[in-house]
């Protein structure tokens, strides 16, 4: 694995893995948070599933990928440190785990939902093989962009909850807007739940996850 960037939690395939998940936790818990939500998501344990920590604590305890202060606009020096420690490890990820980039899907819950959209279509970004946004949003920071012109028909998987008091689900309906105008594929979902992770859409995830790696497609890197 990556040495020393990033503390974190494998889950491994159950024999030769034919992709990868990393899964990216939300504020203030953990890496441990969303693993029982990868055993759900790969039963099967076809994908080795990589669940790193946020780099900045928060007490009294737990971590963050940045400091929140208006929703939707991420403290910019905090989201940087986070997306370049987060950069580096993931660029070191296919070597460590003999799992190609293509084939690593980049997900995660809340803020690590709206770390999954930085790194997975961010300016400069290899595109991973899909994304996974649970309740997060489209990042706004000055000195960062997407360059989703370079992701035509790149999966992208959208659940939120329409009772979400924490990021209200415009911010979902927002980025099903924008990504479905630059031409990428969006599943999206809304459920009556407030900032949690809906299970019928787990199911869901699980389908879409199996027929993207069936279906590779030519991308942009």
């Amino acid at each position: 694995m990556p040495d020393g960037t990033l503390a974190h939690q494998i889950r491994p395939a159950g024999g030769e893995p034919e992709g990868a998940l990393v899964l990216l936790h939300g504020r203030g818990t953990d890496e441990l948070d969303l693993l029982p939500v990868a055993d759900r998501l790969d039963p099967e344990r076809r994908l080795v599933v990589v669940a790193p920590r946020a780099p900045h604590s928060l007490p009294p305890g737990g971590y963050h990928w940045y400091i929140v202060r208006r929703v939707g606009f991420p403290d910019e020096r905090t989201f940087f440190d986070s997306f370049a420690r987060l950069a580096e490890w993931l660029d070191a990820l296919p070597a460590a785990l003999g799992v190609p980039w293509e084939r690593t899907f980049l997900g995660g819950f809340s803020m690590g939902a709206v770390m999954s959209y930085a790194l997975g279509l961010g300016a400069g970004r290899p595109a991973p093989a899909g994304v996974l946004a649970l309740s997060g949003f489209l990042p706004t920071v000055e000195g960062f962009e997407l360059d989703l012109r370079r992701r035509q028909g790149f999966p992208v998987a959208i659940g939120h909850g329409t009772e979400d008091p924490i990021i209200p689900v415009d911010f979902a309906r927002e980025a099903r807007r924008r990504l479905e105008e630059a031409g990428l594929v969006v599943l999206y979902r809304e459920a009556a739940i407030p900032h949690t992770i809906e299970p019928r859409f787990v199911a869901v995830v699980r389908e879409w996850l199996r027929d993207v790696l069936a279906e590779p497609r030519s991308r942009e890197p």
